[in-house]
Protein backbone atom coordinates (compact mmCIF):
# COMPACT_ATOMS: atom_id res chain seq x y z
CA UNK A 1 0.00 0.00 0.00
CA UNK A 2 2.75 2.27 0.92
CA UNK A 3 4.22 1.50 -2.31
CA UNK A 4 1.02 2.45 -4.45
CA UNK A 5 0.95 5.36 -3.09
CA UNK A 6 4.61 6.67 -3.54
CA UNK A 7 4.30 5.64 -6.90
CA UNK A 8 1.39 7.18 -7.96
CA UNK A 9 2.31 10.44 -8.53
CA UNK A 10 4.87 8.65 -10.78
CA UNK A 11 2.58 6.87 -12.44
CA UNK A 12 0.19 10.18 -13.30
CA UNK A 13 3.13 12.11 -14.57
CA UNK A 14 3.94 9.25 -17.06
CA UNK A 15 0.34 9.34 -18.18
CA UNK A 16 -0.34 12.77 -18.59
CA UNK A 17 2.84 13.62 -20.25
CA UNK A 18 1.65 11.84 -23.74
CA UNK A 19 -1.26 14.17 -23.69
CA UNK A 20 0.29 16.79 -26.05
CA UNK A 21 0.37 19.62 -24.13
CA UNK A 22 2.91 22.00 -23.01
CA UNK A 23 3.19 25.00 -21.45
CA UNK A 24 3.70 28.37 -22.65
CA UNK A 25 2.10 29.91 -26.02
CA UNK A 26 2.18 28.58 -29.14
CA UNK A 27 3.21 32.08 -31.20
CA UNK A 28 4.10 31.02 -34.81
CA UNK A 29 7.95 30.63 -35.40
CA UNK A 30 8.53 34.35 -37.08
CA UNK A 31 7.10 36.14 -34.36
CA UNK A 32 8.53 33.38 -31.03
CA UNK A 33 10.59 36.65 -29.62
CA UNK A 34 8.26 39.57 -29.49
CA UNK A 35 6.31 40.47 -26.45
CA UNK A 36 5.54 44.09 -27.24
CA UNK A 37 3.99 45.38 -30.21
CA UNK A 38 3.51 48.84 -31.39
CA UNK A 39 0.02 49.50 -33.09
CA UNK A 40 -0.21 52.43 -35.10
CA UNK A 41 -3.16 54.50 -36.29
CA UNK A 42 -4.67 52.21 -39.26
CA UNK A 43 -4.81 53.35 -43.07
CA UNK A 44 -8.52 53.53 -44.64
CA UNK A 45 -8.48 53.17 -48.37
CA UNK A 46 -12.42 53.34 -47.84
CA UNK A 47 -14.67 56.30 -48.04
CA UNK A 48 -15.89 55.31 -44.68
CA UNK A 49 -15.34 58.40 -41.89
CA UNK A 50 -13.35 57.97 -38.94
CA UNK A 51 -12.59 54.22 -40.22
CA UNK A 52 -8.96 53.98 -38.97
CA UNK A 53 -9.87 54.88 -35.50
CA UNK A 54 -12.10 52.08 -35.17
CA UNK A 55 -10.10 49.23 -36.48
CA UNK A 56 -7.79 50.87 -34.77
CA UNK A 57 -9.67 50.12 -31.37
CA UNK A 58 -10.82 47.04 -32.54
CA UNK A 59 -7.23 45.05 -33.05
CA UNK A 60 -6.16 47.05 -29.43
CA UNK A 61 -8.88 45.96 -28.10
CA UNK A 62 -8.41 42.15 -29.78
CA UNK A 63 -4.60 42.16 -28.74
CA UNK A 64 -5.26 43.05 -25.02
CA UNK A 65 -8.23 40.65 -25.03
CA UNK A 66 -6.06 38.10 -25.95
CA UNK A 67 -3.08 38.21 -23.88
CA UNK A 68 -0.11 36.99 -25.78
CA UNK A 69 1.43 40.25 -26.73
CA UNK A 70 1.51 43.31 -24.66
CA UNK A 71 1.15 46.68 -26.01
CA UNK A 72 4.34 48.97 -26.49
CA UNK A 73 5.41 52.43 -27.88
CA UNK A 74 7.28 52.92 -30.88
CA UNK A 75 10.63 52.75 -28.72
CA UNK A 76 10.26 49.98 -26.57
CA UNK A 77 8.52 47.60 -28.86
CA UNK A 78 9.40 44.10 -30.32
CA UNK A 79 7.34 44.71 -33.70
CA UNK A 80 5.08 46.82 -34.89
CA UNK A 81 1.54 45.77 -36.71
CA UNK A 82 0.45 48.13 -39.37
CA UNK A 83 -2.85 47.29 -40.81
CA UNK A 84 -4.97 48.62 -43.66
CA UNK A 85 -8.34 48.93 -44.51
CA UNK A 86 -8.66 47.38 -47.76
CA UNK A 87 -12.28 47.05 -48.69
CA UNK A 88 -15.74 47.01 -47.51
CA UNK A 89 -18.03 45.21 -49.53
CA UNK A 90 -22.05 44.46 -49.80
CA UNK A 91 -23.35 41.31 -50.77
CA UNK A 92 -27.48 40.97 -51.17
CA UNK A 93 -28.94 37.93 -48.78
CA UNK A 94 -32.62 38.01 -49.36
CA UNK A 95 -34.57 40.56 -51.54
CA UNK A 96 -38.26 41.59 -51.53
CA UNK A 97 -40.90 39.12 -52.48
CA UNK A 98 -42.16 41.10 -54.75
CA UNK A 99 -39.07 43.28 -56.40
CA UNK A 100 -36.10 40.69 -56.81
CA UNK A 101 -33.75 44.01 -57.28
CA UNK A 102 -34.59 45.15 -54.08
CA UNK A 103 -32.13 43.49 -51.07
CA UNK A 104 -34.26 42.98 -48.26
CA UNK A 105 -30.69 41.91 -45.81
CA UNK A 106 -27.55 42.25 -46.55
CA UNK A 107 -23.67 41.07 -46.06
CA UNK A 108 -21.28 43.23 -45.34
CA UNK A 109 -17.52 41.80 -45.43
CA UNK A 110 -14.35 43.83 -44.00
CA UNK A 111 -11.26 43.03 -45.53
CA UNK A 112 -7.82 44.07 -43.59
CA UNK A 113 -4.32 44.20 -44.81
CA UNK A 114 -1.67 43.42 -42.63
CA UNK A 115 2.04 43.07 -41.53
CA UNK A 116 3.83 43.00 -38.66
CA UNK A 117 7.47 44.96 -39.33
CA UNK A 118 10.37 43.91 -36.88
CA UNK A 119 11.23 46.64 -34.15
CA UNK A 120 15.02 46.57 -34.82
CA UNK A 121 14.89 46.50 -38.24
CA UNK A 122 11.76 47.96 -40.11
CA UNK A 123 12.39 46.87 -43.52
CA UNK A 124 12.18 43.37 -42.03
CA UNK A 125 8.56 41.80 -42.84
CA UNK A 126 7.86 39.18 -40.05
CA UNK A 127 4.95 38.09 -40.78
CA UNK A 128 1.49 39.65 -43.09
CA UNK A 129 -1.84 38.86 -44.52
CA UNK A 130 -5.55 39.33 -45.06
CA UNK A 131 -8.03 39.08 -42.41
CA UNK A 132 -11.74 39.19 -43.16
CA UNK A 133 -15.11 40.27 -40.79
CA UNK A 134 -18.36 39.38 -42.03
CA UNK A 135 -22.05 40.60 -40.88
CA UNK A 136 -25.21 40.86 -41.68
CA UNK A 137 -27.84 43.85 -41.91
CA UNK A 138 -31.87 44.29 -42.27
CA UNK A 139 -31.86 47.59 -45.03
CA UNK A 140 -34.10 50.47 -43.67
CA UNK A 141 -35.21 53.51 -44.50
CA UNK A 142 -31.58 55.24 -43.30
CA UNK A 143 -29.31 52.51 -45.23
CA UNK A 144 -25.81 54.91 -44.37
CA UNK A 145 -27.33 54.53 -40.19
CA UNK A 146 -27.50 50.54 -40.29
CA UNK A 147 -24.17 50.06 -42.11
CA UNK A 148 -22.42 52.60 -39.23
CA UNK A 149 -23.99 50.67 -36.94
CA UNK A 150 -23.06 47.15 -38.00
CA UNK A 151 -19.59 47.73 -38.84
CA UNK A 152 -18.48 47.78 -35.50
CA UNK A 153 -19.40 44.09 -35.81
CA UNK A 154 -17.61 43.33 -38.70
CA UNK A 155 -14.40 45.35 -37.61
CA UNK A 156 -14.18 43.10 -34.48
CA UNK A 157 -14.37 40.01 -36.12
CA UNK A 158 -11.78 41.04 -38.56
CA UNK A 159 -9.68 41.80 -35.45
CA UNK A 160 -10.00 38.58 -33.47
CA UNK A 161 -8.87 36.61 -36.90
CA UNK A 162 -5.96 39.19 -37.12
CA UNK A 163 -5.17 38.24 -33.47
CA UNK A 164 -5.68 34.29 -33.83
CA UNK A 165 -3.52 34.35 -36.69
CA UNK A 166 -0.57 36.30 -34.77
CA UNK A 167 -1.04 34.26 -31.32
CA UNK A 168 -1.71 31.22 -32.52
CA UNK A 169 -0.65 31.16 -36.46
CA UNK A 170 -3.33 30.07 -37.87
Amino acid sequence: MILFKSMLPVMLCAFTSCAGYHLGGSKPQALAHVEKIYIPLATNDTQIPRAAAMVTNGVVDALVQDGTYRLGTAANSDATLEVKLAEVSFQSVRSAELNRLRPVELSMTVRFQWRVLDGNNPTQILDSGTSTGRTGLFVDPNLQTAQQVVIHDAIQRASTSLVARLSDGF
